[in-house]
């Protein structure tokens, strides 16, 4: 549902009929989208909203949030054990400006563990399933974000991307995810995984609203220092030239979906040679702060507390052992390998090292183009339960981590289907050059 198609029913059944309805919805859902449903506050905001009590850019317009965005009074679990009874007392930045403009957040959405996966199978609170087809895997980690617009079961919505987390699961599910340039939206309040790769970002059915969700959310934060304090306003740009990335590959039925899109322009076939280093440095550098990150979680201060105490080493080693799921324990045992003595060198340094390789290919790129275009995804969304080697799933983020290592932005979008699943295009943009990347798509979907 498309934010004009709401208001349309906010007029004819008003706030509250139109808020209960969904709130059914969501209650006979089969997805498991969401962690978290806020139903009374919800409720008691479509009655501000008919008496005229509510007003700004999104009055009245149901938002799921991610599960790892901090939220006043409700419950932020990252789908994890260990916080499954964590409450905030403050909002993130992004929950600030949705409240401001009136926004009525519907609920908490399910996602991969602390945003440890590709396909939701990591939450603590079960899978979330693809609204296409209940036997498939909505993607990750934003997963229940993906799921709840594509069912229906909100109009908006806020996911974090950290190697491709709301672009995989936008493609898996058929809808429009960006990622923005790292700093344009504030991480104040994101629960974090990774900081120097990470960035809430919006998800919605259609550029219009997707572009409006960016210009509420993004802007000045003093409370975040890797907020570059930039606003975004959304205008059509034109687009001179297009790249393709011939070493960003998919599965040859998506390839013909994509070219299919594409030989309505005039494009380049480019190849960036430093992308064979994405992955690997990706996952360095990523667990890496996964393990400094999370070593905070020690079940003292806050979220699971094990009654079973003796020593303060036995205790710590206990809430984490029985708090934390087997892939967010892999990747912390990982990146604490990396960051230890005698192999710091070895493993973290020279993932930076790749990484600026990465970053200095994108700059000479985007010297020469205006957007550049990948598929997403290189696969179809993948059977519950398919993809059992840990090595596989990190696999499937080959298109996506170039962009987060070079703090890049990029968006999918939904560009038809194969054997009745969604497949999506991958558009990366220049920093902070998000108007070329929508104004390009806005350009696709006059070929659809």
């Amino acid at each position: 549902m498309r934010i004009s198609e709401w208001l349309k029913l906010l007029e004819e059944k008003g706030c509250v009929e139109a808020i209960k309805g969904l709130l059914e919805k969501i209650e006979r859902s089969e997805l498991n989208a969401y962690i978290t449903v806020c139903k009374n506050e919800a409720l008691k905001l479509a009655e501000d909203f008919d008496k005229g009590r509510l007003r700004g850019k999104l009055a009245g317009i149901p938002v799921a949030v991610k599960d790892n965005i901090t939220t006043t009074g409700v419950r932020t679990t990252c789908a994890s054990k260990i916080l499954s009874n964590y409450v905030p007392i403050f909002d993130a930045h992004v929950v600030e400006r949705l409240k401001a403009e009136g926004a009525i957040i519907i609920g908490k959405t399910n996602m991969d563990e602390f945003g440890m996966g590709t396909t939701t199978e990591t939450s603590y609170f079960g899978v979330v399933k693809n609204p296409h087809d209940l036997t498939r895997v909505a993607g990750g980690s934003s997963g229940g974000s993906a799921a709840v617009i594509a069912n229906g079961e909100a109009v908006l919505a806020l996911g974090s991307d950290t190697g491709g987390s709301i672009r995989c699961p936008a493609s898996f599910c058929g809808i429009y995810g960006l990622k923005p340039t790292y700093g344009l939206v504030s991480r104040y309040g994101l629960i974090p995984y990774a900081n120097s790769l990470e960035q809430i970002g919006p998800m919605a059915n259609c550029i219009e609203d997707l572009a409006l969700l960016l210009e509420i959310i993004s802007g000045k934060d003093e409370r975040d220092s890797t907020n570059s304090g930039r606003g975004f306003v959304f205008r059509m740009e034109k687009i001179s030239k297009i790249g393709i990335i011939k070493n960003m590959e998919a599965e040859d039925s998506i390839m013909d979906k994509f070219y299919e899109v594409m030989n309505n322009f005039d494009y380049e076939e480019i190849e960036i040679s430093s992308l064979k280093y994405a992955l690997s440095s990706y996952y360095v550098i990523a667990m890496s702060e996964a393990s400094s990150n999370l070593a905070r979680y020690d079940g003292v201060r806050y979220g699971y507390f094990s009654p079973q105490l003796s020593s303060w080493s036995d205790y710590y080693s206990r809430v984490r052992a029985e708090g934390f799921g087997e892939e967010v324990k892999r990747r912390i045992m990982l990146g604490s390998y990396a960051l230890s003595a005698g192999y710091y060198g070895k493993y973290y340094l020279k993932a930076l090292r790749a990484r600026t390789l990465i970053v200095d290919d994108f700059k000479n790129a985007f010297n020469e183009f205006d957007v550049l275009v990948s598929p997403t995804m290189p696969s179809l969304p993948f059977k519950i339960g398919e993809l059992k080697d840990p090595l596989t799933m990190y696999k499937m983020d080959v298109n996506t981590v170039p962009v987060n290592l070079a703090g890049l932005p990029a968006l999918n979008i939904p560009v038809g289907f194969v054997k009745g699943l969604p497949v999506g295009l991958q558009i990366i943009g220049n920093y902070f050059e998000e108007n070329k990347m929508l104004s390009f798509a806005k350009m696709i979907e006059e070929f659809s």
